[in-house]
C-alpha cells in the first residue's frame, strides 16, 4: 500500500485550529482514510455490502478502501452572491429555461430516503421539486436546442440495498442522463457506486465527504470518474464540537455515542475521529463501543457513562436511536452538561418529538436563513427561500438549502455541457465553479480530491422558544471555523 505525501493535501482547517489552540493535533488532521477503510464498503440494513452492477453484469462489491490522507476546508467566503449570476467558469452562460423542450428530453434521476428511519432527510424534497419543476416547465436550453426536463424520483426506503437497486433501475430502465442523490453515506454510496460502474454522472450531498469518498476506495490523487459530492468534512465537525465543549466548564470527560455504520465508525476512530479532536483539546474519551442502529436499549452505554462520570456526550446516531438514548438517560438520572450530536437532530420534527428534554442540545449547522448566500437559479437569498418554505406552515430546515443547491449545480452543469452526452456532462461537473445558496461549489479546490467540494460548517444549539411560531429554534452559537456565517445567539445551559 502506498502512502501519499501529506504535504500535497495541506489543511487550512487544521492550521486555524493549531494557531488558535497551539496544540499539535497529530493524526486528527491526516489519514482519515485509515478509519474509513476499517469500516469497509457501504453496508445494507442487514450488514451486507450493497450490490453494484456493471453494465448489466452480475453484482459485485465496491472496491476495498485505500488509505489516504484527509482533505481540507475551503477558505471562508467573504463575497456572497446577491443576485442571479453567471457561473464563473470559462465565460459560460447561466442556465436558460424555456423553448418548449421540443428537441428532446433530459432525464434526471433523484434518489432519497422518503420512508423508513431516515425519511426526515427527504423532508424538503416536495417543496424543492415543486419549485424546480415549475422553473423547468417550458424546458431548458442545452446549446441551441430546447429539452424537456424529466426528474424521476426513487425512494431508497432508508436501506442501502434498496438504494443500489433503485439507482440501477434509473440507469438501466429509465435511461437517465444524470443522477442526483442525497442523505447519509448509507444512501448515497450505493447509488454512486452504481453510477461509477455504469458510466453515469452523479451529483450528491448531505453526507460528510470522507465517509462518502474513502469507503468506496477513493484515492485523493486519482478520484472517481463519474461521481461528485459536496458537503462539509469530518474535521470541521469535530472542530466545531470541540469549540462548543470549550465554552462550558466540565471535568472534560467525553462519552462516545456512535453506531456501527460508516458515519459512526469513522467518527469513533481514535486516530482520526472525535477521540483525536477530544484528546488534542485536553479531553478524556470514554468509549463504550459501537451500537447497532435501531438499538432497543442503551442501558449499558448509560451505565458506562455514569460510572465514568461523563459530562459531555458526542455522537452521530440516527434520530430514533438518539431519542431512545436521551429518553432513557433522563429516566436513569444521567445528566451531562453538554450533548453534541450530529445527524440526529437536524430537523425540527425530531427535536419537537423529544419535548422539553431537547432544550439545549447542540448540533452541527450547515445552513440557516441567516447564511449570506443566494441562489444561482432564482436570485433568492437564504432568508427568502426559508420564508417561502415556512409559508407552507413548516419550520425551515437545513435540507431546504442543500437540496436546492443540488439542483443549482445540476442545472448549471447540464447548461454548460450543452447536450445530454454523459461525457460532456461529467466534464462540466469537474469544471464547476458556482456560487449557490449554501456557498461556493468548486470540486477539487484547496487540495481536496477532484470529486469533492467542501462547504462551511458552524456549531449551534436547539433552544426552546416562548411564544414563537415554533417550539424550538436552531441558534448558531459558534462560528470560529467559518466566521463568514453569523452567530444568532448565545450558548445556554443544557436543560
Amino acid at each position: 500500500m502506498t502512502t501519499e505525501n501529506t504535504d500535497n493535501y495541506s489543511d487550512p482547517f487544521l492550521q486555524r485550529v493549531l494557531n488558535r489552540r497551539q496544540l499539535v493535533l497529530g493524526a486528527f488532521g491526516v489519514a482519515t482514510a485509515a478509519a474509513l477503510a476499517a469500516c469497509g464498503g457501504d453496508s445494507g440494513s442487514d450488514g451486507t455490502t450493497a450490490p453494484v452492477a456493471t453494465n448489466g453484469s452480475d453484482a459485485t462489491t465496491a472496491p476495498e478502501a485505500t488509505a489516504a490522507p484527509d482533505g481540507t476546508t475551503a477558505a471562508p467566503v467573504t463575497t456572497p452572491v446577491t443576485e442571479v449570476v453567471t457561473p464563473s467558469v470559462g465565460g459560460s452562460n447561466a442556465a436558460k429555461f424555456g423553448g418548449g423542450g421540443g428537441d428532446g428530453t433530459i432525464k434526471i434521476g433523484f434518489t432519497a430516503p422518503l420512508t423508513g428511519p431516515l425519511a426526515g432527510f427527504g423532508a424538503a424534497n416536495d417543496f424543492t421539486l415543486a419549485a424546480v419543476n415549475a422553473l423547468a416547465a417550458d424546458g431548458i436550453m442545452l446549446g441551441d436546442k430546447s429539452y424537456k426536463v424529466e426528474i424521476i424520483t426513487k425512494d431508497t426506503e432508508s436501506s442501502s440495498d434498496t438504494a443500489a437497486s433503485r439507482a440501477l433501475e434509473l440507469i438501466t430502465d429509465d435511461e437517465i442522463d444524470l443522477m442526483l442523490a442525497i442523505a447519509t453515506p448509507e444512501m448515497i454510496n450505493p447509488v454512486a457506486d452504481q453510477c461509477e460502474s455504469n458510466g453515469v454522472p452523479c451529483l450528491s450531498t448531505l453526507a460528510p465527504w470522507q465517509p462518502y469518498f474513502f469507503p468506496r476506495g477513493g484515492d485523493p490523487a486519482v478520484g472517481f470518474d463519474w461521481t461528485f459530492h459536496f458537503f462539509w468534512g469530518a474535521g470541521e465537525l469535530v472542530g466545531n464540537f470541540v469549540d462548543l465543549w470549550d465554552s462550558v466548564e466540565t471535568n472534560k470527560k467525553v462519552g462516545l455515542l456512535c453506531p456501527n455504520d460508516p458515519d459512526g465508525n469513522a467518527l469513533a476512530d481514535p486516530a482520526t475521529g472525535y477521540p483525536a479532536g477530544a484528546t488534542a483539546g485536553g479531553y478524556t474519551v470514554v468509549d463504550p463501543g459501537r451500537f447497532e442502529t435501531l438499538s432497543p436499549s442503551f442501558d449499558s452505554i448509560i451505565s458506562k457513562f455514569k460510572e465514568e462520570q461523563v459530562e459531555i456526550v458526542v455522537g452521530i446516531p440516527i434520530p430514533p436511536d438518539f431519542a431512545n438514548f436521551w429518553t432513557a438517560a433522563k429516566q436513569q438520572d444521567f445528566n451531562p452538561k453538554m450533548v453534541t450530536v450530529a445527524k440526529a437532530l437536524l430537523f425540527p420534527e425530531a427535536v419537537e418529538a423529544l419535548g422539553d428534554i431537547a432544550d439545549g442540545i447542540c448540533t452541527e449547522v450547515w445552513w440557516t436563513p441567516n447564511h449570506p448566500f443566494s441562489s444561482s437559479l432564482t436570485g433568492e437569498k437564504a432568508a427568502d427561500l426559508s420564508a417561502k418554505y415556512e409559508a407552507s406552515g413548516k419550520q425551515w430546515t437545513q435540507f431546504v438549502g442543500f437540496v436546492h443547491a443540488l439542483f443549482e449545480v445540476c442545472f448549471d452543469v447540464v447548461s454548460r455541457a450543452g447536450s445530454t452526452d454523459k461525457q460532456a456532462i461529467v466534464d462540466a461537473v469537474a469544471a464547476t465553479k458556482l456560487d449557490t445558496i449554501v456557498g461556493p461549489i468548486q470540486y477539487g479546490a484547496n487540495g481536496l480530491p477532484r470529486n469533492i467540494a467542501q462547504t462551511s460548517l458552524v456549531g449551534g444549539q436547539w433552544q426552546k422558544q416562548d411564544g414563537g411560531a415554533f417550539a424550538y429554534d436552531l441558534v448558531v452559537t459558534n462560528n470560529k471555523l467559518s466566521p463568514e456565517i453569523p452567530t444568532t445567539g448565545e450558548l445556554k445551559a443544557l436543560a
